[in-house]
């Protein structure tokens, strides 16, 4: 029977080859209609023999574009149209969007085929690219996603790449980036003068540098990147001296998988990772077989690797002496991402050598994501080239609302319908230059989203830049939500919890409701409410923030508060080029004079490292926390220094007084310092345990679900030995593995909170204490 029908297709059907895929099976059915991008997804009329059209139906979702993720599939029948043929149409622009819009993705193996084909006109093209590959996601001005609204109008296409262009049944039929050396950018590589250098061959002169331990900035899809020889340890020192970057680890691009061999171990998935289309940055275990430069990352056991993901980084590797390079961000420490070509030569004279750097606008910068494999799968650290701004499905209605995240990591995240986008990586609102990123690139997306600014959320400390940036747009109201209660509910929306839960959430900073800094949490509740059922005894931080940067102080603090005159006495002796600054420590304690309370894991793991002399300064965020993690040893378990437990019959407090006592007392010992960070880890795992298993006997009938979640989560042992102890014990554990449990999945849990208040008409800050 001869029927036709419509069908509207929703997801990421835009920039991934969507309509040429469907112009093939059309054909290949003998179907004919019309096929149409719109502001809602992909729209297809089909005449047909009505088995020929289920045919369509069932290949549609089987056979689709290797980057394309298809939410939805409406079907409905409809008038004949006698079309006799199928065509592509036009976009259309009006109505709702509803747009998945596409993210970039690494060069795939087909374009590499043909580039390092002699005989192909692309040969050595570093901007090749199809359907299935390329710049995306950052090279959009408008939707939808079509050449002219894109940076790529500024190239008219040749007569054989609009041929390409314009034929259904080529791989670059529609594909927006689309060039070749005739009609496309070009790369050209400037002195530090700003002087071309070699305009023939940039690439050969460039990779001839690099083995002359040269440092080059590198303009790539996203940004701007700094690179030298990863074995090179003077190229790496000298990469460190000039951009001030004096112990933070350094990222390594390996020309391939048995490259990243040589100096790293990985499994399975971790390959599988590493040649995504997403190409994140995967932390890898160094192996005994180490090449790499000291400097690349000094003290870690760990090294953060990343495939060649364009034509232009593959074509670096040609040479098969250079098999390593380090791969930074350009940017200055605390500063967005450099990606505008004045910009970044102005800043990067006295640091580059020498920069390559092409004609093609970046008009959405995005830095590279972090990702590590634990034993419960994926863990982001950093969500944002290749996922962003690809949305989440929820059942709530998210329409109308929008989150801002915090004041570190800080992200975005906007709600339309049932669909949340959370933002780019923007960084710490610490600056006005990362302030006007974060506006713009907002700007651009809550545009492209349309979705009415009904309510904003933002984070419950009062301080934090993120309640300016809400009343700047005009939102119709602002509600505030508990940082840890943002990280919970992050998590329980991720994996579908409804109802109850318990929530152990472990993070370096989060404003609490009673005024404190809290970190170390354990909740009871859902996404509209919460109760506090435990938590870390506080602490004073003497002069604030700067115990974060000299962890030493929170150290001498914590003694000094539990142990008197005995943990004076302790302090001294451990930093005993520090007494003055201690005598006036105790007195700003007892005083009560610039030291607000706290209570979080991350400065517990400051304090510890530094009464182990393993971070007394803090060159980055975390460096503490993550130098003494990787003494650890997650599979040779220690007895745990004693706690307390205290205020039973009112919110249980976790006391470690002992446990800092007897570590001070090792380290003065001159107990090896990985056996006392293994035994810190496991008391910390021991105590949550059991406080848990104390807090569930008192409420017998309630979940047996617990979430996991915030910035100390990263934590590899913890991980695993929280959910090993929590499982034996019948819990059901649960990790975030969408988006980060720092601080750049916050402003997700806080959309999902505002979302589920308002379904209980409750848009107000809801929290018990107990």
């Amino acid at each position: 029977m001869h029927i036709a029908v419509k069908i509207a297709v929703s997801g990421r059907v835009q920039g991934v080859g969507f309509r040429p895929f469907i112009f093939q099976l059309a054909k290949e059915l003998h179907l004919n209609g019309t096929v149409q991008n719109n502001m809602d997804g992909v729209k297809i009329y089909l005449e047909g023999e009505s088995e020929k059209l289920q045919q369509f139906q069932a290949l549609l979702a089987n056979r689709a574009p290797r980057l394309s993720k298809i939410d939805s599939i409406a079907v409905e029948e409809t008038e004949s149209r006698n079309i006799q043929d199928f065509k592509i149409i036009e976009s259309e622009r009006r109505g709702t969007s509803t747009l998945v819009i596409p993210t970039d993705s690494a060069v795939c193996d087909d374009c590499l085929k043909e580039m390092h084909d002699p005989t192909n006109f692309r040969y050595r093209y570093p901007f090749i690219n199809c359907t299935q590959c390329g710049p995306r996601y950052t090279i959009i001005e408008e939707l939808p996603y079509d050449r002219p609204f894109t940076t790529m109008k500024n190239f008219p296409m040749c007569p054989d790449c609009k041929k390409e262009y314009e034929n259904p049944e080529n791989r670059r039929h529609h594909a927006q980036p689309i060039a070749c050396p005739t009609c496309g950018p070009k790369v050209q590589l400037l002195n530090d003068e700003g002087t071309i250098i070699d305009p023939d061959q940039p690439i050969k002169r460039a990779i001839k540098l690099l083995n002359q331990g040269k440092i080059i900035a590198i303009k790539g899809i996203g940004g701007y990147h700094l690179s030298c020889d990863a074995r090179n340890e003077q190229a790496v020192q000298l990469l460190r001296e000039r951009k001030k970057r004096p112990q933070r680890p350094l990222a390594v691009m390996a020309s391939s998988i048995e490259a990243v061999r040589q100096f790293a171990d990985f499994g399975d998935e971790e390959e599988t990772c590493l040649s995504s289309p997403e190409a994140p940055i995967v932390i890898l275990a160094k192996n005994k077989n180490n090449c790499l430069a000291a400097s690349v990352a000094p003290g870690m056991s760990t090294v953060g690797t990343m495939l060649p993901y364009t034509p232009l980084h593959h074509l670096l590797f040609e040479d098969p002496g250079l098999s390593c390079l380090v791969m930074t961000s350009a940017n200055p420490s605390g500063m967005p991402i450099l990606y505008q070509d004045d910009k970044a030569e102005a800043y990067l004279k006295g640091i580059a050598d020498y920069i390559l750097v092409h004609n093609r606008e970046i008009m959405h910068p995005v830095d590279d994501s972090v990702v590590q494999l634990t034993d419960g799968g994926i863990d982001f650290l950093r969500r944002s080239r290749g996922y962003v701004p690809d949305p989440l499905v929820t059942k709530l209605d998210v329409s109308g609302i929008v989150a801002f995240g915090g004041q570190q990591k800080s992200t975005f995240t906007i709600g339309r319908n049932h669909q949340i986008f959370v933002g780019p990586h923007i960084g710490d609102l610490e600056n006005v230059e990362t302030i006007q990123h974060y506006h713009q690139e907002f700007e651009h997306l809550i545009k492209w989203i349309d979705t009415p600014k009904k309510l904003a959320v933002v984070d419950a400390h009062p301080g934090y830049t993120v309640h300016t940036l809400a009343e700047e747009y005009g939102f119709a109201e602002v509600v505030e939500v508990q940082h840890h209660h943002a990280h919970m509910a992050a998590c329980m929306e991720e994996h579908q919890i409804l109802g109850k839960a318990y929530g152990i959430i472990l993070d370096g900073t989060g404003y609490g409701l009673d005024g404190k800094i809290w970190g170390f949490e354990l909740f009871y509740g859902d996404a509209v409410q919460f109760e506090r059922i435990g938590h870390l005894h506080y602490t004073p931080l003497p002069g604030g923030e700067k115990c974060i940067l000299e962890p030493w102080r929170n150290a001498a603090a914590m003694l000094i508060s539990f142990h008197g005159e005995e943990g004076n006495v302790l302090a001294k002796t451990i930093f005993s080029d520090k007494t003055y600054e201690i005598d006036i420590l105790r007195n700003m304690i007892n005083k009560k004079i610039n030291s607000i309370e706290a209570g979080t894991c991350g400065r517990l793991f400051d304090a510890v490292s530094a009464l182990c002399g393993i971070t007394k300064l803090a060159s980055y965020d975390g460096e503490a926390a993550i130098r003494l993690a990787e003494l650890a040893d997650m599979d040779q378990q220690r007895p745990p220094y004693p706690f307390e437990f205290e205020n039973l019959d009112e919110g249980l407090t976790i006391t470690f007084s002992a446990m800092l006592k007897e570590i001070a007392t090792d380290v003065l010992a001159g107990v090896d310092v990985r056996i006392i960070s293994n035994r810190f880890h496991e008391t910390v795992v021991q105590a949550i345990v059991s406080a848990m298993e104390f807090l569930h006997d008192k409420r017998p009938k309630s979940t047996k679900s617990i979430v996991l979640s915030g910035g100390s989560m990263h934590n590899r042992y913890l991980r695993r030995r929280l959910t090993e102890e929590l499982s034996k014990r019948s819990f059901n554990v649960f990790f975030p593995k969408k988006v980060p449990c720092n601080d750049g999945g916050l402003s997700y849990g806080q959309l999902v909170v505002a979302a589920a208040r308002r379904r209980a008409n409750q848009c107000v800050l809801v929290y018990q204490e107990k």
